[in-house]
């Protein structure tokens, strides 16, 4: 089998915007989710900001029952429904309340940490010799693939249901784990995406490791500045994206509206070798990533005209940029357009690359690419390289027709996927 792939619809649980809509317009227009936190003031955190969805408990009542609620502590399990319930319903597929599952259609959603606080509160009621008021849903709340799980039974898939696991990259790759399914003929359709707890209990090692910014407590949408000389570290957020991929055959047999085409991509690691730590990139895996992939989505390097990257406002992303160019061979006014769109909702985290692939389809939708916040003082490294005009500051007006979206994660693990303007 060698079915075409495309994508179908599109769910959003973000800083900046818990529906589609309301995040189309933070992305056209640069409006930032990332704002102050009081209960890291209180624990007394360096960095007293960060990207948080603004869920309320209405926003709840539509997507859980009372009872679900009653005992739900993991915003990840939130968000990831949110989002994917969301994403299933954009793409005109029914929520059948019938005794046999769908068995054409799946599950692939990730997270990095699931059910921090469900987890904290377990311990202190095992502590105190409380077990018994630990409640029958505290392993569901809390094991990794719990999202899924959740998600699976709302929608009754028949289909691979699971979850998978590689700190920021697991956003992408979950995207092509689901897209090779789909192309091998294994399946019809599979809803895929990430979520990321939020609250101090996840971003907590961030802040002991230096690595959040620390000085813009009193001017949050500020702090996050990706490709910037004035970078001071990336900001934490959380959230969760859904993405919808289905086979062509299916999409056009349906009648559906199609956002965009995946033609294919690539993952791998650099294995923790020469340059490559935990924390930090083997440049020689990353250009071999993003080589791979574009020559399975069988373009050329001069195709891609538009990238979203990782790039999360630290010492390594002007290194990013220099591996793109390498990768690409392109440089200067030849490079593509490029955007990080983590200057308005900070690194998600396991979220991020799921979150970033909908806002990176969103612009196929909209015959535009979202500005780059914060960045005016562009990085001299990344200038020396390529046309600042490349890497705009306000959205502008291009319809892409090739984008590549790419994750770098925690494990020296890498991910880059390639998206196709999809035209009748």
């Amino acid at each position: 089998m060698n079915n075409r792939v495309v994508i179908t619809g599109l769910g959003v649980c973000a800083p900046n915007g818990v529906n589609l809509s309301d995040f189309t317009h933070s992305l056209k227009n640069g409006i930032s989710g990332i704002r102050f936190q009081q209960e890291l003031a209180d624990l007394e955190f360096g960095c007293h900001i960060a990207g948080k969805p603004q869920v309320t408990d209405a926003h709840k009542q539509a997507y859980f029952t009372p009872l679900q609620l009653r005992a739900l502590n993991s915003t990840g399990i939130v968000y990831g429904v949110i989002a994917g319930v969301d994403a299933w319903k954009d793409a005109k597929l029914p929520i059948k309340n019938t005794t046999s599952p769908d068995w054409d259609n799946g599950i692939i959603f990730g997270t990095g940490i699931l059910g921090v606080d469900q987890f904290r509160e377990s311990i202190h009621l095992i502590d105190a010799k409380n077990t018994r008021r630990l409640g029958s849903t505290s392993v569901m709340q809390t094991m990794a693939s719990g999202i899924s799980a959740y998600l699976g039974g709302i929608l009754g898939c028949g289909n691979q249901v699971t979850t998978n696991s590689s700190a920021c990259t697991t956003g992408t790759e979950g995207i092509l784990m689901a897209y090779e399914r789909i192309k091998l003929g294994k399946a019809n359709v599979i809803l895929t995406g990430s979520c990321s707890d939020s609250g101090p209990y996840v971003w907590g090692g961030f802040d002991a490791m230096r690595i959040l910014p620390r000085t813009y407590n009193n001017n949050p949408t500020n702090a996050s500045r990706p490709m910037s000389a004035s970078a001071t570290g990336f900001v934490a957020g959380s959230g969760a994206g859904a993405l919808v991929l289905e086979s062509l055959d299916s999409a056009l047999k349906r009648g559906v509206p199609i956002y965009a085409e995946v033609l294919g991509g690539a993952v791998n690691s650099g294995g923790q070798r020469g340059e490559g730590t935990m924390t930090a990139p083997n440049s020689e895996a990353v250009q071999r990533c993003i080589v791979d992939a574009v020559r399975d989505a069988h373009i050329n390097f001069a195709d891609i005209d538009v990238i979203n990257g990782h790039l999360t406002a630290t010492a390594k992303d002007a290194l990013e940029i220099e591996n793109w160019s390498k990768a690409l061979g392109r440089k200067e006014s030849n490079f593509p357009y490029i955007n990080s769109f983590k200057g308005i909702f900070g690194h998600c985290l396991a979220a991020a690359g799921s979150i970033e692939a909908v806002a990176s389809i969103l612009q196929f939708k909209e015959g535009l690419v979202f500005g780059n916040s914060n960045c005016e003082d562009l990085h001299p490294d990344i200038t020396r390289l390529i046309a600042p005009h490349k890497i705009p500051q306000q959205t502008i007006k291009h319809q892409p027709k090739i984008m590549a979206k790419a994750s770098f994660g925690f494990g020296d693990v890498n991910a880059c996927a390639i998206f196709k303007e999809y035209i009748n």
